[in-house]
Order: structure tokens, then sequence, then C-alpha cells
């Protein structure tokens, strides 16, 4: 363990936040930096539990308490191996993750959770800083081909692992560039893209292959993809959901997907200017998740007029309440940091109709309050309002992958929901064809992400050589969806 009065004489502390009317100017994450003597101390808060609770909260299985105990006792470079013999990325999950494994933290039953999101992500960037973390080539080649379709974290934590088992690995990505959503849909200010960048050189080193610009099964024909040995797909869960109501048709509503990509490009220098541009507009966000608040962020930055975010359901409790009891992660009231930047949450509202102007450009939402009645939204009577807006975000949400093209040129089996089947060992209805993030198990989190690729690449390797290699933090039907 750490310290072991840590818990008792330390108090829960986070780096401050940027001031918001300077971090609205440029595009940068929005924490200061924390001192390492502060840090170390936090990790000392990690007490003597017993039963880890943590690692039950983590899909990795984040060996919690081991890193933080070597933090606490300033042995940073043993503290990224054991970070890194579970996460292929923690500067992803330090940065992106909503910490599940923290809401599960047995100090949190009656006191302030430990901070082990913040001290993950000051492992890894102090490892990087040293030049602790260096590329790991395998000795030995196996002479099998893998391709991964694409390059979120789920593929990325597959190829690694794949290609460090031995293996010639290639990982296609249909965008111009290598990343995935964490390239393209997760916004500057909640992660750099240098840390992407470094982590892909990382890779480049070992021996993965990246070939951007690669939409499978158009530019790569599908009988070309399965003459690799094994296929891993990993393309995520891209169908978002629509909102098919009067007036959709109207200029100026776009998909939370179609807006964050340009701004993205905006902020990396790639693009001048977004063809969705927030700048002087009321802006409404529909769907009160990550993704919308990514919208309000992005909007924000863009100089919008106004931001408005709207959520159908009620607002959360402060607190965890009984329907979320200890270790569950709970449903909260939670304030994002572009929450903090400015705008307005809209809780239990149904947008009913799009308005136009003239032009044919959408000038407001037609609004109306909801009731839950045994499981429907029900209109409360007398509540309707119209809400400006000349530019609207559809954030509700994803259906699952996309059929079109590579799902049904494979022909591989679906499930109720539109998701690729998988058994155990993450292999499809195909032979040699394994699927791994939410292409399989539905739109999730980034840590579920990363823990299905590094699972998804050990029921490769066994396919492929017969041995029990690579470590397989969780199997497909282990744990409910989150």
């Amino acid at each position: 363990m750490a310290d072991p009065k840590g818990f008792l004489t330390t108090t829960r502390e986070e780096p401050k936040r940027r001031p918001v009317d300077l971090r609205l100017m440029d595009w940068r994450e929005v924490y200061e930096d924390f001192a390492t003597t502060k840090l170390e101390k936090q990790a000392g808060r990690c007490m003597d539990c017993g039963i880890p609770f943590c690692h039950q909260g983590c899909p990795l299985g984040n060996l919690i308490p081991e890193w933080n105990t070597l933090v606490w006792r300033d042995d940073w470079r043993q503290a990224i191996e054991r970070l890194h013999a579970t996460n292929n990325f923690p500067e992803f999950t330090g940065t992106l993750c909503p910490a599940p494994c923290e809401t599960a933290c047995v100090l949190g039953i009656n006191d302030d959770p430990v901070t082990i999101k913040r001290v993950e992500i000051s492992i890894v960037d102090r490892a990087f800083e040293e030049g602790w973390i260096t590329p790991e080539v395998p000795p030995v080649r196996t002479g099998k081909k893998v391709a991964v379709v694409g390059s979120g974290p789920s593929g990325l934590a597959a190829a690694q692992q794949l290609t460090r088992a031995g293996h010639s690995v290639v990982v296609y990505e249909r965008a111009d560039k290598i990343g995935g959503l964490l390239r393209y849909g997760i916004p500057e200010f909640k992660m750099e893209k240098s840390r992407l960048d470094r982590r892909l050189k990382q890779m480049e080193a070992e021996g993965t292959e990246f070939r951007a610009s690669v939409n499978v099964g158009v530019d790569l024909p599908v009988a070309e993809l399965l003459a690799h040995d094994a296929v891993v797909l990993a393309g995520g869960a891209t169908d978002w959901r629509d909102l098919p109501i009067p007036g959709r048709e109207l200029d100026g509503i776009h998909q939370a997907m179609e807006f964050l990509p340009p701004a993205n490009r905006v902020a990396s220098g790639e693009l001048e200017k977004s063809p969705f541009d927030a700048s002087g507009l009321d802006v409404v966000v529909i769907g009160g998740g990550d993704t919308g608040a990514d919208c309000v962020g992005t909007s924000h930055r863009q100089g919008a007029k106004s931001v408005t975010q709207l959520e159908i359901m009620p607002k959360p409790p402060e607190t965890r309440s009984d329907a979320h009891p200890w270790p569950t992660y709970p449903m909260i009231y939670r304030v994002s940091s572009a929450h903090e930047e400015g705008g307005e949450r809209l809780y239990a509202v149904n947008t009913q109709e799009f308005l136009g102007d003239s032009a044919g450009r959408v000038r407001a939402l037609k609004l109306v309050e909801v009731r839950n009645e045994g499981g429907k939204f029900v209109p409360v009577e007398g509540t309707e309002r119209e809400l400006p807006a000349q530019l609207v975000l559809l954030a509700m949400g994803f259906l699952g992958p996309q059929k079109q093209g590579l799902l049904e040129d494979l022909g591989v089996e679906l499930d109720g929901r539109g998701n690729v089947v998988r058994d155990k060992a993450f292999k499809t209805s195909l032979d040699n064809v394994f699927v791994a993030g939410d292409m399989g198990r539905g739109q999730s989190l980034i840590v579920w992400a990363i823990a299905e690729g590094r699972s998804a690449a050990a029921g490769v390797d066994a396919f492929l050589t017969g041995r029990d290699f690579l470590p397989a933090p969780i199997a497909p039907t282990d744990r409910p969806i989150a």
C-alpha cells in the first residue's frame, strides 16, 4: 500500500482548470500543471482496502493500488511498467475515460475517492518526458499477416499487441490520418493530438504499418482483406442516431460527427475555417452526453452567440442514488470543462419540430417539457415554446456499426442490435475474422475499447499459433455494457 495514513491526512486535490476566458482563446487541454509533490501525496491516499474494487471498476483490470504505491515511493519508472502491463495507452484513458475506477474506490464509500485518473496520466507523461517509453520490437517474427480495420483505440490496442507478438500487422483507416475518433472526433481541449502522435511513432518503430485514406471494401476489396491470415474489425459504432421530425431537412442541422471533425482540422492547422462554424449563432445541442459536451466546448471556441444543450432525461441527482449503489458507476449531475465555460443545460425536454426561415434555414426549435410515464416520455400540456437556433447539432448517440459496405460484403453475422456477433475469443462468424470495440460491443467507453482490442489480439494470436501468449483482460460476456 501507499501512505498508511494518507487517506486520513490528505484531502482529494486535482489540478485547476485554466481560466475560462483564457482557454476559450485556444484549443489546448484545459488543466494547469500539477506539482509532483502534490501528485505523490494524492497517490498516497490509496488505502489498504483488502479488496481493491477499483480493479472491478476498470475493464482493463489496471493494477491501481500497485502503481499508486510506486508513485508515492517516487519510483516512477516502475510505475509506468506496472501501468503498461494492463494498458497500452494510459495517455488516452488518463484524459478521456470517465474513470469508473474512481467511483468503485473503497475510499469513496464515505469520502472523496483517490485521484486515480490524474495519477495515471501523470505517470505516462513523466515516462515520455524521461524517455522511458521506447519501441518494443519483437525478437522473433511469426510470418503471419494480420489486417486491422480501424485505427481508433480498440484497433490500435489490437495492432500493438499483435505486432509485439511477432505478427506483421497493417492498420487500415479510411480517414486521411490515423487515429479514428481520437484524431477527429475528440476535441483538442480534451486530448491534444501530440499524445496520439507520439504513441503512433512508437508503434511504427515497433513494426506496425499504417495505411490511411483506405476505405476497406471500396479502395481495398474484401477478397484482398481476407487474404490476410487474420482480420480484426475495429471500425467503431459510426451509424449515428437521427431525429426524423418535421423540419429536419432545413439547412443548419448537422450531426455531431459532421461538426466536430472539421473543427479538429482547424485546431490542428489542416483547415482554415470549418464549413459548420458557430460564430455569432445561437447553437442548440440535442443530446446530453459526452459528445454533446464536446459540441458545446467547440461552439464556445468558435464564438457562438449562445449555446444550449438539451436532454430528454430529467436532471440527475447531485449525489449517488439508491438506484446506483457503490461500486457501480452512478448517474449523477456532472459539470465538464465545456459546461463550465458557459451556456445552458435543459433537462426533461423534447424537440417536436424544427422551424425555418424564408431561406430554408433553421431559425428555432419547438420544445416541450416531458415526464416519464411507464418508460415513455409524455409531453406536459402547456409547456410548448420556441428556442432560437441557427445551428443545431445532433449528439444522440449511435445505433451500432455501419452495415453498408464492409460488413455486408463480408457477410458476418449481426445480433439483434446490429452489432457484429463474436464468441469468447472475439471471433466472428467467419473463421479468420475477429471484432473488437464498439463494432461488436456497441457504443461504449474508451477503456472498454482498449480492453477489447487487447482481448481480441489474444484471440487472434491463439488462432494463428495455438499458444497462450497475450493477456486477455475480458471476454465479450464478462460484464454488462457501460
